[in-house]
This record gives C-alpha cells, structure tokens and sequence, in this order.
C-alpha cells in the first residue's frame, strides 16, 4: 500500500508524458511551415507561367496574320511547360501541361479582330511527410491569367473646322526662298504688287496650303477609314469666300477649299468664325452630334482651328469675334488659333480666342506654322482617337 502511495505521488514522468503527446503538434507546424512556403513558391511560379504565356498568345494573334487558334493554344502549353520546366520535374511539367486549358474569344471589329484569352494551369504538389500528422498528403496549385489583344475601337471621334484667313496679306512673302531662282510677282504685306522679281519667296497662302494638309495627314494616319472625323474648312477675307459642308475623312474638304485657296481682299474674321460655330452647334437631324451618334461615335470633341496673318479692319470685328469665341468655348468646344506673322492686335485676339494654354501658336516663319498645324493634328488625333492596340 505504501508502495502505491509513492508511486501516485511520483511526478517525473510528466515532461515524458507532455513530450509525448505535444511532439506530433510540433512535428506538425514545422511541416506546415514547410509547406505554405512551398505552396505560395508554387504558386508564384505557375502564375507567372500562365501570365507569360498569355502575353505570348495575345501577342501571336494579334501580330500574325496568319495566326490560328490551334496555333495559339499549342503556343501557350509549350510555353507553360517550358517555364515550369525550371522549377519543377520533368513528370509534374508533363501534368501541368495536360491541366492547360486555353479559351480564345475573337471579336470582329470595323478595323480588325479582338482577342479575349483565358488560360488556366493546374497540378498536385506533394506534401513533406510531417503534414501526414494531420493525414494530408498534397494539395492542387492553379493559375489563370486573362489577357486581351488585336484591334479595338474606342469609340471616340471628332469634327473640326478650319477657319483660314486668304486675305490679301496672305500674297506676302514667308522668308522660305524658292530654288532655283525665277522671275516671280512679289507683293507687300498688304497684298499690293511690288516691282522686286527677285528671289522668289514661298508666299503665305501657298504655306497656309501645305500646312492645311499636314494637319489633315494627321487625321488620317489615325483614322485611316474614315469612319470617326469629319472635317470643314472656311476660307475668308472680307467676307466667307470659299466653304465645305461637314464629310467624312479630310478628301472633300482638301478639294473644295484648302487647295483651290487664293488671296485677295481684307480682313474680317466675325462672319466666317460664327459660321464655325452655328456649324457645330447645331442640333437636331443633320447635326454634327446626331451625324456622328448615329454613326455609333457616343463620344465626340469639337474643334474650330482659326488662323489670320492679321488684323480685323474694325475693332468691333474683334468684340464680336470674341464673343463667338467665348459661346464656343462655353459649349464645349475647343479652340486652336494660330498666328501667321500677324501684328500685335491680330496676335491679341487670337490668343483670347483659344481654349487656354497649348491652343495658341505664334508661328513667325513658315517653318513654324508647318509646326503648329501638324502638332494640331497629333493632338486632336492622339487624345480622341480611334484605334488602340
């Protein structure tokens, strides 16, 4: 009985009893350390794979012509397995490469193809033996990455009017020497006849002409098919000598007005800028907002670019210049002015006339105004249009 007394008093076997029962926990955590490490590396390395072999699908379809489907997808399973070829065995890359699953969704567009690509990667990962404490042997690690190419409208346009000064003035020399030397008519800036033949000059009408153009070449490097601009152009001295109705693409507007432009009378820049405005703002059938919502264009900017290389005959020409220019601005219009050598007071209102800061140019050669017309263009087109890849 003593015995027995002694013996259920006896504490020094509980460290062995405690070691014994917290061990298998320990072994455990350890294990399950092991393994989340191993799992969030497995992870990451799958999902770069099949991020990787995304960007190759998408961009083998859209840059491949001859690109097909089949093609895409045996390009995304060689592309997964060779990449996980690195941190994997050769039989678990084999696995992963039979769980690829690619899924192409092309889209015709009015300008090409769209591409919507879904890839998905799997496979087991073996556990270490610790996680067997708590009877699990492995765990599935997936991916799925989704990525888009080709060729997409975005669905936003724009309708300019070029408002051009061909008065008199514009028959004056721009500096630009024509090679080789020939006899030539020069004028003063004011327009009248001037006895000098030689050299000869490149006048301001004919640089009005060429920088007209590069603007428009703009455009229709960036909407090649006409399908989101729409262009006019109001040539004018005195009064409106030469108008286009609104078309699509630049080709109408190039025939009718920039290239048929000839110099002559003065200055009066109020009729031909509110014949700009009423012209954009209009609403109803016939108007530019309905033209181009019907056409799908929900998104559109409108543009009045306004040049003179001088300046009004009559200060209230300036007064009701400006107050076009300002209901044209309030109506959301944008307002690029350019002037031409012009003398102080034309350069005055044309800087009050624009839409601020970046819209104003002071072009004093004619290297200039080619400057400001083609930035113009990549302005207008870069920040609406059309076409993203």
């Amino acid at each position: 009985m003593s015995m027995l007394k002694r013996l259920s008093a006896d504490r020094s076997g509980n460290f062995g009893i405690i070691t014994a029962i917290v061990l298998p926990v320990l072994v455990g955590a350890a294990g399950l350390a092991v393994d989340v490490s191993n799992m969030l590396l497995s992870k990451r390395d799958l999902q770069e794979a099949s991020d990787a072999a995304s960007l190759a699908v998408a961009t083998y379809l859209a840059q491949n012509e001859s690109a097909t489907e089949d093609g895409a997808k045996k390009l995304a399973l060689d592309f997964i397995k060779g990449q996980m070829a690195n941190s994997v065995t050769s039989e678990v890359a084999n696995d992963i490469a039979k769980s690829v699953t690619t899924t192409i969704t092309t889209t015709a567009t009015s300008d090409g193809k769209r591409y919507d690509i879904n890839i998905a990667a799997g496979y087991t990962l073996k556990l270490t033996p610790f996680m067997s404490v708590f009877g699990r042997y492995s765990t599935p690690i997936g991916a799925t990455s989704s990525t888009t190419s080709g060729i997409s409208e975005t669905k936003s346009a724009l309708s300019m009017t070029l408002v051009l000064d061909e008065s008199g003035s514009m028959l004056a020399n721009t500096g630009e020497q024509i090679n080789p030397t020939t006899s030539c008519q020069q004028y003063d800036s004011g327009g009248s006849p001037i006895k000098d033949k030689y050299p000869c000059y490149i006048k301001k009408i004919d640089a009005l002409k060429t920088a007209a153009n590069l603007l428009f070449d703009q455009l229709d490097k960036a909407d090649p098919k006409s399908k989101f601009v729409r262009t006019n152009a109001i040539a004018w001295s005195s009064t409106i000598k030469d108008s286009s109705a609104f078309a699509w693409g630049t080709a109408k507007t190039r025939a009718d007005v920039i290239d048929t432009m000839s110099a002559g009378g003065t200055t009066e820049s109020y009729a031909p800028m509110k014949r700009a405005f009423d012209n954009l703002n209009t609403v109803g059938n016939g108007s530019e907002s309905k033209i181009q919502s019907d056409a799908g264009n929900t998104k559109l900017t409108k543009y009045i670019v306004f040049m003179t290389d001088g300046a009004n005959s009559k200060t209230s020409s300036d007064t009701n210049t400006l107050t076009i220019c300002t209901a044209a601005k309030a109506a959301g219009m944008k307002i690029y002015s350019i002037a031409f050598m012009a003398p102080t007071d034309g350069q005055k209102l044309l800087n009050k006339c624009s839409s601020g800061a970046g819209y104003y140019y002071a072009a004093e050669s004619m290297s200039d105004l080619l400057n400001a017309f083609k930035a113009i263009g990549e302005e207008a087109s870069a920040s609406k249009t059309l076409l993203t890849q």
